[in-house]
């Protein structure tokens, strides 16, 4: 059975997106329109905005979408999966920030807001948290690109650009968590999960975020699973990283209730 979202929010103009594979491991592989689907409850405590992954190629729209509003609509969290539009193809580098800024307006303030994401929602999550007017209150990052596939902070070394080039031009206009760039440190507090041996997204993108965090007094949790994969989301309990919802629960509690 589909995860049904109470209400779908168009953000721009378009035809239908185009989704491959069936419930529960649907992935959107072409987004023609921005949308914003809505997941929400009675007397929630929190509004989250929820960023899934796919490489800003495409987007695990079941996995690290809706499964994650899901969750969050266990804690009490009214929870809205952004449909963003991809880099390239006649979409300038900035596309998946512009359709995130879109989409707070639709997300009420009245509750404190969160930005979530997995994987390369990761990092658009952070680059969400970076946002003054966005006013996120916390922010949940689970093994995301945040800041060493940009140019100058590449792990490994001499990593190639990733094509296409406006993928590229938004991972070196937005290193998340680097003390150098400081439009890239969100002030709210934050939660990181990550994978020690993965290797689509080095552990480096963590340490360098652990790092500034040190240096700049940060409020950061951060949990690295010494043998979780890399997209371990919410369905691989095949380690200790089986406990990271949990961590995360606990700790977002304690920031909403703060």
């Amino acid at each position: 059975m589909h995860a049904q979202p109470t209400r779908t929010i168009p953000l721009s103009d378009g035809v239908d997106n185009v989704y491959s594979g069936a419930s529960p491991d649907r992935v959107l592989t072409t987004v023609n329109r921005a949308e914003l689907h809505a997941f929400e409850i009675a007397s929630p405590k929190g509004a989250a905005i929820v960023c899934a992954g796919g490489g800003y190629l495409q987007l695990m729209y079941d996995r690290e979408g809706t499964e994650i509003a899901l969750w969050l609509n266990r804690l009490g969290v009214n929870a809205y999966v952004l449909v963003h539009r991809l880099p390239g193809n006649g979409n300038p580098s900035d596309i998946a920030l512009g359709d995130a800024l879109a989409a707070l307006a639709h997300i009420p303030d009245t509750l404190p807001r969160i930005a979530v994401g997995l994987s390369s929602g990761g990092h658009l999550a952070g680059t969400i948290a970076c946002q003054a007017a966005a006013d996120i209150k916390a922010a949940i990052i689970a093994y995301a690109p945040v800041n060493a596939n940009h140019k100058d902070y590449k792990a490994p070394a001499g990593k190639p650009d990733f094509p296409p080039p406006e993928k590229q031009a938004f991972y070196n206009d937005w290193p998340i968590g680097i003390a150098a760039e400081p439009r890239g440190v969100p002030a709210c507090p934050v939660f990181l999960a990550y994978a020690l041996h993965d290797t689509a997204v080095p552990v480096e993108h963590a340490l360098n975020f652990i790092k500034t965090a040190r240096d700049r007094h940060l409020d950061l949790d951060a949990h690295i699973f010494g043998q979780a994969p890399h997209g371990f989301a919410l369905r691989d309990t095949d380690g200790t990283h089986r406990a990271w919802p949990a961590l995360a629960e606990a700790w977002l509690n304690e920031k909403l209730s703060g």
